[in-house]
């Protein structure tokens, strides 16, 4: 294996970040316990992403995988594939965000949401045109919060890449599924 960073010992951290990191039992926040400074804001950002927005999960799940895809990101392909799973996404629909480009199969939202993933995974800025589509089908709140969860999980996947973050073991899924 090459080089990475090391995940932390749990019982190495400071009480409140492996308070944190056993809330998330995953292996990207275990890593992000290395910087334990960042970890909370992390973490509140990740939960107002995945559990208090107005976005639709179904949704945001085609965008997050079209990202993960993007960006090459595995460990954030195969968590979304598995929520996205969750939330009803077909084997179909997920092969179309993976394998399309651009993705034109999945309809004229469907369609948008990878569009919206990869004018800011590739661009870092949504054109004028998808821009105004996305307002028009969204309105301003869930517009913004469909381009935050984006530009989070682009945020995310060069982060683990990055750290070189590892999959965790089977169990860490079925720990995934009593949070969502």
């Amino acid at each position: 294996m090459g080089v990475k960073i090391p995940l932390p010992e749990i019982e190495s951290l400071a009480p409140e970040v492996k308070d944190t990191v056993k809330a998330f039992p995953l292996n990207v926040f275990l890593m992000a316990a290395n910087a334990p400074a960042s970890i909370k804001g992390l973490a509140e950002l990740a939960r107002s992403i995945l559990f208090e927005s107005e976005f639709d999960p179904q949704k945001r799940e085609i965008a997050v995988l079209r990202v993960a895809h993007v960006t090459h990101a595995l460990y954030e392909w195969t968590h979304h594939v598995e929520l996205a799973t969750h939330m009803g996404l077909t084997a179909q629909e997920i092969e179309c965000i993976q394998f399309e480009e651009p993705v034109t199969s999945l309809g004229e939202e469907g369609n948008l949401l990878c569009r919206v993933a990869d004018e800011i995974s590739r661009d870092v800025k949504l054109s004028d045109e998808a821009l105004g589509l996305v307002l028009k089908r969204y309105g301003v709140r869930q517009a913004a919060e469909l381009i935050l969860c984006v530009s989070y999980f682009n945020f995310l996947s060069r982060f683990l890449e990055s750290t070189r973050v590892e999959l965790e073991d089977p169990a860490a899924y079925e720990r995934l599924r009593t949070i969502t």
